[in-house]
């Protein structure tokens, strides 16, 4: 194992990182920007180092910084969470010129993955099947209106080297195409650098189904089961689920079997997640890979046990994997939530402030994951993930009681501070959502009606917890 690593992040994720480390009797060191210099992560860590100003650009993702720092250091390896540089090949590279181990997969693995397209085509290779659309990127509108007439409306247009949920437009009709066509390219060399972009088709009653699969240097893999996340607001997940609910345990073996071949076939390393929508005939298609530690890892670890940093440091240091696939067991239902600062009355606006009050929930069986305290400053710089909110229970009723009394519990205020615990409680009071029936058009159905009063949500919490759900949340009702 590393004697120091070198965490190259910040808020929940940095902690999370950093006290892995410390179970396993590993030194850290953390980076941090000067808006950073009070927080838990610093205070905690063995060793922190300041490596710029507040601007991510200056810092968080100054990867000659950041190698500097792992020099001054001594670290042997770079830790980079989710986010800033988790996917950056070249940062991975520039980690292994300079003798640093960087905790994700091989930087000629990672540039591969890390173009949505490129990724496309080696799933394709690999035998997974894909959603309609063109795995080349377009290069210009003509091009890419052809593949929209080839496939039908509505696609969606993709950033090839996008992530994040950022990157991406939704064409309804082709005398859209042309605008999102160029809308979207110069958002992706804003963003990413890189204004490739490619067309597929855009399911609007999908599922989002992803599989976590964890894979070592040696050959050896395993899946650890699925996840449902299709409560999503602009591609930006609110609730996650583990395993997906309602649909037949056979299809679910299928995808994660599917998607650790799909891993394994590309010489992935590390802890990723394949991610797939799954549609109204519980036909499932690869949309991405992410090759890093995501931010709904916890409802994993909740359902199998596996601490999922842990297993990132042991595949690292090069020694084979320690589970085989017969000793995964799934236990029980794990559900997550994020507790942005943000306010779902002002289209999900970004709420920055000082927090007066910060008291997270306890109980069984339930989990923060936070780096909030009370006097701590939101500040305008990062994004808004405030606390993670995870519970397991044996099954998913239990589960989802658990969340709606921990948010009851959750204490958060400050002056002009919201946060997305309203909407969350919204979306466990949905009779879709309750009976596990629900897509990703779940949110705008939810935005499309005003929030109910005290009254009207006490009568929807009891009925959404008797009634069947809502049709145009179904679908994965086989139709013959």
């Amino acid at each position: 194992m590393f004697e120091t690593v070198l965490i190259a992040n910040r808020g929940e994720i940095a902690l999370r990182v950093l006290r892995a480390c410390r179970e396993l009797g590993v030194r850290t060191a953390v980076v941090y920007s000067a808006a950073d210099a009070d927080s838990a992560a610093v205070r905690l860590a063995d060793q922190a180092v300041r490596i710029g100003p507040a601007s991510s650009r200056r810092s968080y993702l100054n990867a000659a910084a950041i190698v500097e720092a792992a020099r001054q250091v001594g670290a042997q390896a770079v830790h980079p969470g989710y986010g800033f540089l988790s996917e950056d090949a070249d940062f991975a590279e520039i980690c292994a010129d300079n003798g640093l181990v960087f905790i994700g997969p091989p930087p000629a693995v990672m540039a591969a993955l890390a173009d949505k397209s490129s990724a496309r085509a080696l799933m394709s290779q690999a035998g997974l099947p894909l959603s309609p659309g063109s795995i080349a990127p377009v290069p210009t509108a003509a091009a890419a209106a052809e593949v929209a007439d080839a496939i039908g409306y509505p696609v969606i247009v993709k950033a090839a080297a996008g992530g994040g949920g950022r990157g991406m437009t939704v064409v309804h009709a082709r005398g859209e195409l042309a605008r999102a066509y160029a809308r979207t390219r110069a958002a992706a060399q804003a963003a990413f650098g890189d204004d490739r972009v490619y067309v597929e088709r855009y399911l609007t009653t999908a599922r989002h189904v992803e599989v976590q699969v964890l894979c070592d240097a040696h050959g050896n893999g395993v899946h650890l089961g699925t996840r449902d996340c299709s409560v999503q607001r602009r591609h930006q997940k609110l609730v996650e689920e583990a395993p997906a609910p309602a649909l037949p345990a056979t299809t679910l073996d299928t995808i994660a079997r599917t998607a650790l071949r799909g891993a394994l076939e590309v010489g992935f390393v590390g802890a990723g997640t394949l991610e797939f929508l799954v549609d109204a005939e519980e036909q499932f298609h690869f949309l991405e890979i992410n090759c890093r530690i995501q931010v709904e890892h916890p409802v994993t670890e909740m359902i199998t046990g596996i601490d999922l940093v842990h297993e990132q440091l042991h595949i690292a240091t090069g020694v084979p994997l320690r589970w085989r696939q017969e000793e995964i067991r799934l236990h029980g239902v794990a559900v997550e939530c994020r507790v942005n600062t943000e306010d779902p009355d002002r289209d999900f606006a970004p709420t920055p402030g000082r927090l007066d009050r910060f008291t997270p929930p306890g109980g069984p069986f339930t989990r923060v994951d936070t780096h909030a305290h009370a006097g701590y400053l939101i500040g305008p710089w990062y994004d808004s993930l405030l606390a993670k909110v995870v519970v397991w229970a044996p099954d998913r009723e239990l589960a989802l009681n658990r969340l709606e009394r921990a948010l009851e519990e959750f204490d958060v205020a400050g002056p002009g501070v919201h946060t997305t615990i309203p909407f969350v409680r919204r979306v466990l009071d949905d009779a879709s959502f309750r009976k596990g029936r629900y897509t990703t058009g779940i949110v705008d159905r939810l935005l499309a009606t005003p929030p109910p009063t005290p009254a009207q949500r006490s009568t929807a919490t009891t009925a959404a917890r008797t009634a069947p759900a809502a049709e145009p949340d179904v679908p994965h009702r086989r139709t013959r």
